[in-house]
Parts: structure tokens; sequence; C-alpha cells
């Protein structure tokens, strides 16, 4: 255990959390070509998470103590890495356990300290056992699950909570006694169109006017779309964002868990790999939305606004991520947590995965009874919205003349 990520050299970590492009800058667009290729994920990088300890918006003070696993073979070379935290608390993290906390301490337990495995603040899947493709690699993320049951023990933590991890990880933990757990997002799927058109050509005719129309009218009353991304990006940019980011987060969770600082950091590391989507007015920016480019998923994070238009927040956040990922030939859009609006834009349910080892019995067993009616819930909602999918049925490109009657409002 190290109780920073600095005590890690960075290319010792990204030599497990992004193997493929360690020490090295690989393309943007490039998808995994083979069945042990890992894409990059910005999110578990040594410069993302050393910005948010750095910024001190995750840290002991803030109730996320770092306590990252290393599992070293005999010779001291690293096999794989765990971004890790000891928490006093259940913000910032998306998968709630507040309720199992409340019954536990109505009992007369102490929920915490835990330990929560996952990026913080970032409602995104990727891989949490870190390590690198390989003989070892099954072997090095058994041990990894098992000794973070060992800190837990050592911590005198309640409980171990991963989230936001891979479907095979999630049954690996399962193997080692961790309790599965899902939930659902929802992700926009490329099938390789060539153009923004071409994805609107696969939806329905009604779906497709009404995205015609919203993003007609979110740049009425003379507002610019600007893409800023690598050395475009400037402090200046960042204050305007800083603003619109405190201005979401104070309403819709009270105190921001991002402090400015994080921004100049990941913009002076990781400048190459942000997508910053910005709106202007009367020379100002008014609104803006944060992607960060993995390799093959452009991960929307954060928006904000001081002006609010009819549908710009759905034109910053949803379609010009769409757009982009078209023309980066990404193979997805993952826009962060909930939102059932997102269906008809495109959007379609996604499970996500999340596992949990918990020390006492009593409170396993009675999470474990909920876990499996609350997975139940989940493949139901998961099924039902699936139906309403915006998508034409036969799942085909509409190619067909536009009636002149359609003109006006298409």
């Amino acid at each position: 255990m190290v109780p920073a990520i600095t005590e890690v050299p960075a290319a010792v970590w990204d030599g497990c959390a992004n193997p493929t492009a360690a020490g090295s800058e690989t393309p943007l667009a490039a998808a995994c070509d083979a069945a042990s290729a890992i894409a990059y994920n910005p999110f578990t990088s040594h410069a993302f998470l050393s910005a948010l300890e750095a910024s001190r918006s995750a840290t002991a003070r803030s109730g996320w103590q770092p306590r990252h696993l290393v599992l070293e073979d005999p010779g001291g070379a690293a096999l794989g890495v765990v971004p890790c935290y000891l928490k006093s608390h259940s913000k910032g993290e998306y998968v709630f356990d507040q309720g199992w906390a409340d019954a536990y301490e109505r009992a007369g337990g102490q929920y915490y300290p835990k330990l929560q495995v996952s990026v913080p603040f970032t409602p995104a899947t990727g891989r949490r056992f870190l390590v690198a493709p390989g003989p070892q690699a099954e072997f090095a993320q058994a041990a990894l699950a098992d000794g973070l049951r060992a800190l837990c023990e050592r911590d005198d933590a309640s409980s171990v909570h991963i989230t936001f991890m891979t479907e095979a990880e999630w049954r690996i933990a399962a193997e080692h006694g961790y309790l599965q757990r899902t939930d659902q997002q929802f992700h926009w799927d490329n099938p390789g169109y060539g153009t923004f058109e071409d994805f609107l050509n696969a939806l329905a005719a009604r779906k497709r006017k009404a995205i015609k129309r919203e993003r007609r009218e979110a740049v009425e009353n003379g507002i610019e779309i600007v893409r800023l991304t690598g050395s475009s990006i400037d402090e200046a940019a960042w204050d305007a964002f800083f603003a619109f980011y405190m201005d979401t987060g104070s309403r819709k969770w009270g105190r921001p868990y991002l402090t400015r600082a994080f921004f100049s950091l990941v913009g002076a590391s990781m400048a190459d790999r942000i997508l910053l989507v910005m709106a202007k007015r009367a020379g100002r920016y008014i609104a803006g939305a944060l992607n960060f480019i993995g390799g093959d998923t452009l991960f929307g994070r954060h928006w904000g606004a001081v002006e609010h238009h009819p549908f710009l927040h759905f034109e910053l956040c949803y379609y010009q991520a769409i757009e982009f990922a078209i023309e980066r030939r990404l193979a997805r859009v993952e826009a962060g947590a909930q939102g059932e609006h997102k269906l008809a834009r495109g959007y379609l349910p996604s499970t996500t995965h999340s596992a949990h080892w918990i020390a006492d019995p009593g409170l396993r067993r009675a999470i474990a009874n909920y876990l499996e009616r609350e997975r139940a819930y989940v493949d139901a909602a998961a099924r039902e919205l699936a139906a309403a999918s915006p998508f034409r049925k036969d799942g085909g490109f509409e190619i067909r003349p536009v009636a002149e009657e359609e003109m006006e409002t298409d």
C-alpha cells in the first residue's frame, strides 16, 4: 500500500493502467484490435489521479485518503496497481450505499471508514485491477482482489467497494467473495457512421426531426459553439469553465468536489486528451461541457452555464460529443451517470458493475438479499428502456426523398 500516487513512478503506474500507451502517445482513435489490447483510459492514468491529489480534491482532508495497492513480483517489478481510498463518507461515488451505512449504524455497527476502489468523482467504467496483459494477468487480478480484503482488515474498515469496473473484473471479484451489484447508464455506440447525418438517418423520423429542431434552436440568440483541445485550452477558458462547474455543482450537491487547481493541472498534463466544448455569446463564454478522450471512448464529465438557453445543454453535452466521436472514429460516448432523457437522443441503456466485500456476516447477508432483488430490477428496467429505443426498428439506414411539406420543419 502506498499513501500517495506520487510514490509510484508514472511510467510504472501507466505501464499497468494503460500499457498500450505507456511511454508513447498512441493515436487518439486507436481501438482495441486484439483480445489482449487495452484501450487507453484517461481516468486511470497517473496524470489524472495525481492531479486529483495534488489539487487537494481527493485527499484525507476531503474524505478520500489514498491507499493505493501495488502488486510486485519477488524482484520488485510491478505486476498490477489499484486506485484505492480510505473513506469517511459516501460522497462523490455515484453508486449509493448510504442506506447500508444507516442500517448498520442503527444496529450498532461502524460503517466508516470503508475502502473505495474507484476514480474519485468519476462515474465512468474502466478497469480497476490495473494489470498489463500477459501470462500473469489472471493471477495478478486475483491477488489484487485478495489484497484489498487484507488491506480492509488491516485498516479496520467495514468493507471494500469496487465501482464502475469491467464486467470481466466483476466476475473475478465474485469468485473471491465479493457481492455483485449492477446499475444503469446511457451510452452512445458508433457502428461506423461516417457523418452525424448518418446517425440521424438511423433514427425514427420523429426523433430525427426533434434532434434537428433542438440543434437549430440551441444556437439561436447569436450563440457560437467552439471546440477546444490541446494548446487551444488556456487559463481563461478554464476560469470560465470553472464558473460553470461551480454553478452546476452548487445546485446539484451543495459543494462541488473539484478545486480550481485540478483543471489547470489536467490542462497542463493531459491537454491532448481533453475536449472542451464551449458556447459563446456576445464575445464571452456562457456555457461549456468537459470531455476526456480515451482510446476508443469519449467520456463526457461536467457541464455548466451562466446563461440558460433552450436545448443548449443537449447540444454541448450530447450532440457535439456524438459528432466528435464520429469524426474521430471513436466506438462510443459515455455521457455520465443517470438521465433517461438521453434515450431520445440516441444514448441506449448500458449496465454498469460494482463489487462489494462486506466484513460483517450479518450485514453481508442483508446486503446480498437486497442486491439479488436490485439486479433483477435493473435487468427489467434495461429491457423496458431498450424497447423505447429511438432507432428505426429495422436497424438500417434510411435513404429516402424528402417530401416538400417536410422541408420547412426538418
